[in-house]
């Protein structure tokens, strides 16, 4: 079959030998050589063919980008002709045998053509029908990409646009060819002085990409997005969270999935929203990489929820102490590192993951309804029995509401036993410890944490109503404020991190 260029031809399919298009009489052949053969996609600016090259005697295949205009605006269709002749004009210059090469460049019949070698082979996205990625061939997805970036960023040529449909497995050697270099961009002084074009796809695109702004990170960061689309098949935009400005890709693992904490920790850093946290530049990357594959001692963490033992089995409770697992190391997606925006190291809180709190009361407070709802994820439920359990703790009447003095006054076993449970059974995403930490990262800015918490800036009634019972929330959100009272109840959060940190220090002391 050869395909009608012509954008107005309404039966574009014509035989495989016709010169002329039969239905609106069209010379099929460009510049009397090549001949397209199949439509294969289509965008904003024009359409890109399947066609041969009918000019060697092999008739090799090759892509045709055809770039038309159907915007009336002169200034638009400007800026399109002047991205499309910085695309012939970069690419002739990148050089690479991961990067398809540019056979010709022209205008014909008031269009302007493209033509590059065809990539044998299936993209990424297409890849994805057959299953999710595993480590290995993440690893290897980023040690075959991450010289392709390092290759065009060193070119001072940004490609703005990595995702999988732009990734094609070379069908001849399995080799990764990074394609569709239409939106690339001379990284210029001026460039990142002004405000650049924006073009992107908005599931993989950098935050800083969104406000105009590229920087070879923006690929990097896109490259991290396109690995965690691979290993889960969840749409990116669905494992980010906005309120914490964290992405949480390994809860959509799927079941069993087992990664190394090496990996993680690369991802993790490649999604960072502020550029300050990411990598600044891929041969950054590929140092840690090679130094985590050398080490040849990986550290692997089952993503797979662990068992939580039972209480009052004394059993279970000698074992911990004769063979404790390690604690998860908090990395970039975890909330401590979204919260305080510093290095792991940093960070003063830590889950461990499979070790169930200890359940402590100074006052023999039964805190078993408490652990059964947040074990059964029962938030509302767990939400209302935190609330009983403060007040039992001061010989209070149920759904008594705190004032400032009162919460002084809670003693520390029983306060730190109602935070470790929040704490362990939502992952470290909610408890009293969690808000603290927000709360001092805003330095003590109350609308801002309520603004990061999505609670609302009022005491009342409709204000509970607000209050979301998922473990989506936001980091923080729970427990919620319904046990606050008083004229003051605004300065509540400062004095619970108080006593969070007078029953940690007294804790300390006794060690």
């Amino acid at each position: 079959m050869t395909y009608c260029l012509n954008p107005e031809c309404q039966n574009p399919e014509n035989p495989s030998t016709a010169e002329l298009c039969l239905n609106c009489g069209s010379n099929l052949l460009l510049r009397q050589r090549y001949r397209p053969i199949q439509l294969l996609g289509r965008g904003g600016f024009g359409k890109t063919f399947l066609a041969i090259d009918e000019d060697i005697p092999s008739q090799p295949r090759c892509a045709v980008k055809q770039f038309h205009f159907y915007d009336p605006d002169p200034e638009n269709i400007k800026k399109a002709i002047e991205l499309f002749h910085l695309e012939a004009v970069r690419l002739d210059d990148l050089k690479h045998s991961q990067i398809p090469k540019l056979l010709a460049f022209f205008e014909q019949k008031k269009h302007i053509y493209l033509v590059q070698e065809f990539i044998e082979g299936r993209n990424l996205k297409q890849e994805l029908s057959e299953g999710v990625y595993n480590e290995n061939k993440i690893w290897q997805l980023l040690q075959d990409l991450l010289p392709v970036l390092q290759f065009i960023h060193n070119k001072r040529v940004i490609h703005r646009d990595i995702k999988p449909e732009n990734i094609i497995r070379r069908q001849s050697d399995n080799k990764f060819v990074l394609i569709d270099f239409g939106i690339a961009k001379l990284l210029t002084d001026s460039a990142l002085l002004r405000s650049a074009t924006l073009i992107g796809s908005k599931d993989y695109v950098a935050p800083e990409q969104m406000r105009g702004k590229v920087f070879p990170a923006s690929d990097l960061y896109s490259l991290g997005v396109t690995c965690i689309r691979l290993m889960t098949q969840v749409p990116p935009l669905d494992m980010y969270d906005c309120h914490s400005e964290c992405w949480w890709w390994r809860d959509f693992l799927p079941k069993g999935t087992i990664i190394s904490s090496k990996l993680g920790q690369v991802l993790d850093r490649l999604l960072q929203t502020h550029l300050s946290q990411r990598y600044p530049l891929a041969e950054e990357v590929l140092a840690d990489i090679n130094a985590a594959l050398d080490s040849r001692q990986p550290n692997f963490v089952a993503i797979e929820k662990p068992i939580a033992p039972t209480l009052n089995n004394p059993d279970n409770s000698s074992n911990f102490n004769a063979s404790p697992t390690p604690d998860v190391p908090i990395s970039p997606t975890n909330p401590a590192f979204c919260l305080t925006n510093n290095s792991a190291a940093s960070s003063s809180l830590s889950v461990t993951s499979n070790l169930e709190p200890t359940i402590i009361s100074a006052v023999g407070v039964d805190y078993t309804k408490l652990r059964d709802f947040l074990s059964n994820k029962k938030w509302k439920e767990a939400d209302r029995e935190t609330w009983t359990v403060m007040c039992e703790s001061l010989s209070l009447e149920p759904e008594t509401q705190l004032e400032i003095s009162q919460i002084y006054q809670l003693a520390c076993p029983d306060l730190q036993t109602v935070d470790r449970l929040w704490l362990y059974y939502s992952q470290a995403r909610f408890g009293f410890s969690v808000q603290k930490q927000i709360y001092e990262s805003v330095k003590g800015d109350y609308i801002r944490f309520c603004d990061r918490v999505n609670w609302p800036t009022y005491n009342s009634a409709t204000a509970s109503r607000q209050i979301k019972f998922t473990r989506q929330a936001p980091i923080g959100h729970l427990p919620s404020r319904s046990w606050v009272g008083g004229l003051r109840w605004l300065r509540h959060l400062d004095a619970l991190s108080a006593k969070l940190s007078e029953c940690d220090n007294n804790a300390a002391a006794k060690l």
